[in-house]
């Protein structure tokens, strides 16, 4: 599946740094972009919060209670007595 995208209006000067650094890594302008664009979305992922992959790996659909969230996603422990005394 391709799909093509036309830019138009692009600065003359960007254009022709397109073509250099696409000369320089001895590729077409189109794959660099597509480097460029992969490059960026990879440095721009977002990481998963401990508490989002704990919820994805033993969550409700695994069979595991999950606490409600606290103030500032932190809700100390607290053991009941069951000693009677």
């Amino acid at each position: 599946m391709s799909s093509t995208v036309t830019v138009r209006d692009i600065d003359p000067g960007d254009k022709s740094w397109l073509k250099r650094e696409a000369r320089q890594a001895s590729v077409s302008m189109e794959e660099f972009v597509r480097r460029l664009i992969r490059e960026k979305r990879v440095k721009t992922e977002r990481r998963p919060m401990p508490s989002e992959a704990f919820q994805r790996h033993f969550g409700p659909g695994h069979g595991v209670e999950l606490p409600p969230p606290a103030r500032h996603g932190y809700r100390p422990v607290a053991f009941a007595d069951e000693s009677g005394a």
